[in-house]
């Protein structure tokens, strides 16, 4: 299945989608969520994504995240800048909502696709808000067992919402190598028939481009101005410098995947004449001969008949006289 965000084709014949999740990475600051889109744009990225939450809608009071998430909020009309901005940028401008009010905000936005969190995959009454948004839906899976990514799945299709989006994720930080799993990538390529993704929460670029190799059609990564900011996503986040060449290295894998098909390649084809053999005469052949094994065999350059019709011309006459060494060709048989 192929599903657009923002005219640009996500799915299997298509280049992987990569997204830049500057999330909270912007540490409440509108100038530097600006900065991230415009590094997000040079490095490559074909959208940008933060995260709309009120910090009351997230965490309870008592809890250790409420004075964390409470200095990293935007407001309503910092988004509505952040959406212009990245239009300025031609870059999509992606949020992942964290309540109703999120979703409203960013709908106003007219946000070409929502992303749902792994924390809320089970968040059942958020997701259908969003699925009745009728637009596409990047699901993140980290935590998640399989029957709950299908019940998830099952829920969006009953509000005949098909545009889904699935990222496999693991929701270490930073993940541990041990840990990563990437074959759940080729098992939910299986298992579903939406376009597949991942979702990196780790320090390099391995992952994310072992993960484009597996199919992976959507890659997201941690995008930073600086992984020395105070921050809790900065350190397992990318530069700009790292992720361009994350990217870079993306299109090259695509480069090198192909498209599947088993054909002879325009570098092969000298070396298909030079590698390969021909039938050849030893001896001298008369006009009118038939040829027999011992007059014949198969040597290089691949400039006369292949080797695999070796036993069809057995007993067939040569219409004229031939030299030693020399390959034969269908012109040269009765």
């Amino acid at each position: 299945m192929t599903i657009k965000i923002s005219g640009v084709p996500i799915g299997d014949k298509f280049p992987s989608y990569v997204i830049a999740e500057a999330g909270i990475n912007h540490n409440g600051n509108l100038k530097i969520a600006k900065q991230l889109i415009r590094k997000a744009k040079s490095s490559g990225a074909n959208a940008i994504k933060f995260q709309t939450f009120k910090s009351s809608d997230i965490a309870l009071k008592v809890s250790p995240f409420y004075k964390i998430l409470q200095k990293l909020e935007l407001s309503g009309e910092d988004f509505g800048e952040l959406s212009d901005c990245a239009k300025s940028n031609n870059i999509t401008f992606l949020s992942t909502p964290f309540s109703f009010e999120a979703v409203d905000l960013l709908e106003n936005l007219n946000v070409p696709a929502f992303k749902i969190a792994s924390g809320d995959l089970t968040h059942i009454p958020l997701i259908e808000y969003v699925a009745r948004k009728k637009k596409p839906i990047i699901i993140s899976t980290g935590m998640a067992t399989l029957n709950e990514i299908k019940s998830t799945i099952k829920t969006i299709e009953s509000i005949k919402n098909k545009k889904i989006l699935i990222m496999h994720s693991v929701s270490g930080y930073p993940t541990p190598e041990n840990e990563v799993n990437l074959k759940v990538i080729l098992n939910l390529k299986k298992i579903f028939r939406y376009p597949i993704g991942f979702s990196d929460n780790g320090n390099d670029n391995t992952v994310p481009l072992i993960a484009v190799a597996l199919g992976g059609k959507i890659i997201e990564k941690h995008f930073t101005i600086n992984k020395k900011m105070k921050g809790p996503d900065h350190r397992i986040s990318a530069e700009p410098k790292q992720f361009k060449e994350m990217v870079k290295q993306i299109r090259k894998i695509e480069g090198m995947m192909g498209d599947g098909e088993k054909i002879c390649q325009p570098s092969e084809l000298k070396n298909r004449i030079e590698a390969r053999r021909s039938i050849i005469t030893k001896i001298p052949i008369k006009k009118n001969s038939k040829i027999i094994k011992e007059m014949i065999a198969t040597k290089r350059p691949a400039t006369g008949i292949e080797p695999k019709f070796y036993f069809n011309i057995i007993g067939k006459k040569i219409k004229k006289n031939l030299s030693a060494e020399k390959p034969i060709k269908w012109d040269d048989i009765k």
